[in-house]
C-alpha cells in the first residue's frame, strides 16, 4: 500500500455558520444522516451556476438560502462540522447551495483538504504548477485557485493513470466521488482486492468491473449506501451528487482518516458553560471537559441557539475537532425548575372530608390598595413547621414547593 505523510491543516478564522429562519435539526435519532446523506434522490431546487466561485479562504458567512429547509435537515450536522474544519465551506455570496449539483473541481478540492493537504495545495510552489492535463490551461485561467489542488491530487494518486483531463465542470457522480474518496483514504489495494465482489444492486452492471471493489469497500466502511427502491435496491452510479450529499460522504470518510481526532460524546451537561469550557457526564459517570470553539454551532429545540441556552442536565450530542467542541445538539432538555418560595398572610384554607388541607391562598402583596391573592395546592405529605395550631386565616407564613404545589409551610 502506498505511503504518504499525512498533515493536519491549521484552521484559520472558522466560517461562522448562520441559519436563516429557524431551520431544524434532524439528528436526535442518530441515524437519519447515515441512512440518507449521500443517497438522496432529490432533484427539486437544484440548479447549476457555472459562475459561482468556490470559497477557498473560509472568510464568508454561510447564510443558508434554500427553498425547502425541512428536506435538508439531515445534512446540517455534516456541513457544520466540515465548515468548522475548513474542508467544505460556502460561496462568496454567502450561500451554501446544498441542493446544487457539485462539480469535479469542488469535490477534488474538498477531498484534498480532508486529507490534511490544504496548506501544501495552496503553497506558492504548487500554485505555479504547469498542469499536464489536456485541460490544464483552462484550469489555470478559469480556476487559478485550484491549480495547486489538482497538482497535489495528482501526486497523491487521486487520478487514474488513464485520465488525460480534469473535467472541472463535469458533475461529480456517485461512482466517481466514491472512487475519489477511497483513494483519498489510500485504500486502493484493499479496494482492488474486492473487485470480484458481487454487489447486491439491481443496477450493478452499470458499475465498471474495475470499480466494483471501490464501491464494495465504500459500502463496507459506511461511506456510502444504496437506495431502497420499489423494485429493489439500486446504487445509481451515474447520478450527480449535490453539495449536501457530498458533505455526508466527506464527513463519513473523515472518520476513516489516519489520526482522526474528532470525537462524538453523549451525556448530560454537568453545569452551564463557564470560562469557555463545557463538562459532559457520560453514561458511565466519567466526565469530559473540553473548550468550546469560538464558532461552536448549537441546535436546541429545532433551531440554532446561543451558548447561553445550555443548562445543567441537558442531554447532548457533542462533536469535537482538535479537542475543541464545534457542534452540540441538545437531544433532551433538562427539566425546567419551577420551584417557588412565597411569603404572605393566609387568606383562605380549604380542607377535604378527611380534614386534610388541600389548598391555601395567600395575600402576598398589595397593589393600588388591592390585595394580590395567590392560591396553591397542598401536597398530601406537606411538612408544617412552627406552631401548627396557628395555621389559620390572618397568620403570616412562608410556603415552598414546585409546580404550583406546596411541599412545606413554615408558620412565622
Amino acid at each position: 500500500m502506498k505511503q504518504t505523510m499525512w498533515k493536519k491543516t491549521a484552521i484559520s478564522s472558522l466560517a461562522l455558520l448562520m441559519l436563516a429562519g429557524g431551520a431544524t435539526s434532524a439528528f436526535a435519532d442518530g441515524g437519519k444522516g447515515k441512512g440518507h446523506g449521500g443517497d438522496r434522490n432529490d432533484d427539486k431546487g437544484r440548479h447549476e451556476d457555472k459562475d459561482d466561485k468556490y470559497d477557498k479562504d473560509d472568510k464568508h458567512k454561510v447564510t443558508w438560502q434554500f427553498q425547502d429547509e425541512d428536506d435538508l435537515k439531515w445534512a446540517m450536522e455534516y456541513i457544520m462540522r466540515l465548515a468548522s474544519k475548513g474542508v467544505f465551506t460556502g460561496y462568496e455570496d454567502g450561500t451554501f447551495k446544498p441542493n446544487q449539483k457539485i462539480n469535479r473541481i469542488e469535490t477534488l478540492t474538498a477531498a484534498v483538504r480532508l486529507m490534511g493537504l490544504r496548506s501544501q495545495a495552496e503553497s506558492a510552489d504548487k500554485m505555479k504548477t504547469d498542469l499536464q492535463f489536456n485541460d490544464g490551461d483552462k484550469i489555470a485561467k478559469k480556476y487559478p485557485w485550484a491549480v495547486g489542488y489538482v497538482a497535489v491530487a495528482l501526486e497523491n494518486d487521486l487520478f487514474s493513470e488513464t485520465e488525460s483531463e480534469v473535467k472541472p465542470e463535469a458533475n461529480a457522480t456517485r461512482l466517481w466521488s466514491t472512487i475519489l474518496l477511497v483513494k483519498a483514504l489510500k485504500l486502493e489495494d484493499e479496494a482492488k482486492a474486492l473487485n470480484n465482489t458481487k454487489l447486491d444492486f439491481k443496477d450493478a452492471k452499470e458499475i465498471p468491473a474495475g470499480s466494483v471493489g471501490y464501491v464494495a469497500l465504500a459500502l463496507k466502511k459506511g461511506i456510502i449506501t444504496g437506495y431502497n427502491d420499489k423494485n429493489g435496491k439500486t446504487f445509481r452510479p451515474n447520478q450527480p451528487v449535490t453539495r449536501a450529499e457530498l458533505a455526508a460522504l466527506l464527513d463519513r470518510t473523515d472518520t476513516e482518516m489516519p489520526n482522526h481526532d474528532a470525537q462524538a460524546i453523549t451525556g448530560k451537561l454537568k453545569a452551564a458553560p463557564a470560562d469557555g469550557k463545557l463538562t459532559v457526564v457520560k453514561g458511565d459517570n466519567t466526565e469530559v471537559s473540553l473548550a468550546l470553539d469560538s464558532n461552536v454551532f448549537i441546535f436546541r429545540e429545532d433551531k440554532k441557539s446561543p451558548v447561553s441556552s445550555l443548562r445543567a442536565g441537558d442531554e447532548v450530542l457533542v462533536r469535537t475537532y482538535l479537542n475543541r467542541i464545534v457542534f452540540i445538539e441538545v437531544t433532551k432538555s433538562a427539566p425546567v425548575s419551577t420551584a417557588f418560595s412565597e411569603n404572605g398572610i393566609i387568606n383562605t384554607l380549604t380542607f377535604n372530608n378527611q380534614a386534610k388541607l388541600t389548598t391555601v391562598s395567600l395575600i402576598t402583596r398589595y397593589e393600588n390598595s388591592q390585595a394580590v391573592v395567590t392560591t396553591f395546592s397542598i401536597d398530601p405529605s406537606v411538612v408544617i413547621t412552627g406552631d401548627s395550631s396557628q395555621l389559620k386565616v390572618g397568620q403570616y407564613v412562608q410556603v415552598k414547593g414546585d409546580n404550583g404545589t406546596v411541599k412545606s409551610i413554615e408558620v412565622k
